[in-house]
């Protein structure tokens, strides 16, 4: 399979709006949208009757332009949400479920191709290596999305199984970007393993989505948080979207990667993990510790008395100038590769 004129165009155009536009975006780095008509029943039910909230509800694809709106966000990297996506023993329909989802993610992107950049998921171990690897390639050249994500804590394999660096290195060689929850909620995505992951290709990006969070215990996931920040710092192809993420390690974060300067303030982003996280409760908080942080007055050895290096430039950047660099990056590739 090559990219077809269509995946061309399509990735063309996002390449060009985000060289030029990028800088300035508001960028969610972390949401998963589902339409509705791939609800399964007993989400349906719970979407329609009164029962508050529960861990997973749906953003409806119907609703995430209004909701980027509110949140004055101008780009979502969308994915689709495993928490309505259920496999079973089958691995051939396993991967039929998730081709759908991911197909619905490129949908949404191709009706608002300046509002959604589309991202592909694809599981080594419920649809098999060669499945995954098969849908892997699907989202990249028919699909048009720049970044493939697994989740390892949902489906239980280690992130350094032999199996995920197949799949990474296939992700690499088509020009995108291997992007992981990187979470402490479980044990199948330490530090380590994101390190071995990023090592494969030292020369190429991978995403760590949530930085070390993702629902871990307070107590239990303060190593992986630690770990995690100094694993960024070390090695210097790893982006890190800042979701999912205890607001004390965001600030952390924030000042770390921004006072080292170089790669380390390039490869941090905001993120909401919408519907997981609020959008709208996340980019405010970003923007108002951004404002904290570059005001003078904060009380952080590590930052001048000017706020610097929190001015225009670095604020734009982990608000969204950031991700879309990476983006376009990956675009360009999967262009010049395809």
């Amino acid at each position: 399979m090559a990219l077809g004129s269509d995946t061309r165009a399509q990735l063309a155009a996002l390449s060009g709006y985000l060289h030029e536009e990028g800088a300035a975006l508001a960028i969610d780095g972390d949401v998963h949208p589902t339409p509705k008509d791939l609800l399964p029943p007993n989400i349906r039910e719970r979407m329609d009757g009164d029962h508050g909230y529960y861990h997973g509800r749906p953003l409806l694809a119907e609703d995430l332009i209004a909701t980027l709106d509110l949140a004055r966000v101008d780009m979502a990297l969308c994915w689709q949400n495993p928490a309505v996506l259920s496999y079973g023993t089958d691995q051939v329909e396993n991967a039929e479920r998730l081709t759908a989802a991911n197909r619905a993610i490129a949908d949404l992107a191709r009706s608002h191709p300046q509002r959604v950049i589309p991202a592909g998921w694809t599981d080594p171990k419920a649809l098999g290596l060669d499945e995954a690897k098969r849908l892997a390639r699907r989202c990249v050249e028919e699909f048009g999305m720049p970044v493939v994500k697994m989740n390892p804590a949902q489906n239980e394999y280690p992130i350094d199984d032999p199996m995920v660096f197949e799949v990474v290195d296939l992700i690499v060689s088509l020009g995108a970007v291997p992007a992981f929850h990187f979470g402490s909620d479980g044990p199948f995505t330490p530090p380590e393993g994101l390190a071995r992951v990023a090592a494969r290709h030292p020369d190429h990006p991978v995403i760590g989505v949530h930085m070390g969070g993702g629902g871990g215990h307070f107590v239990e996931a303060e190593e992986t948080y630690q770990k995690a920040r100094r694993l960024g710092l070390e090695q210097t192809n790893i982006f890190y979207v800042l979701s999912a993420i205890r607001d004390p390690h965001i600030e952390s974060a924030l000042i770390g990667y921004s006072a080292a300067g170089g790669a380390a303030a390039r490869n941090i982003g905001a993120g909401s993990d919408a519907p997981y996280g609020n959008m709208m409760w996340n980019f405010g908080g970003f923007r108002t510790l951004l404002t904290a942080l570059r005001s003078g007055q904060y009380p952080d050895p590590r930052l001048g008395p000017d706020g610097a290096p929190f001015d225009d430039a670095q604020v734009n950047a982990i608000m969204g100038g950031n991700l879309a660099a990476l983006v376009a990056a990956a675009c360009d590739r999967v262009l010049e590769r395809g």
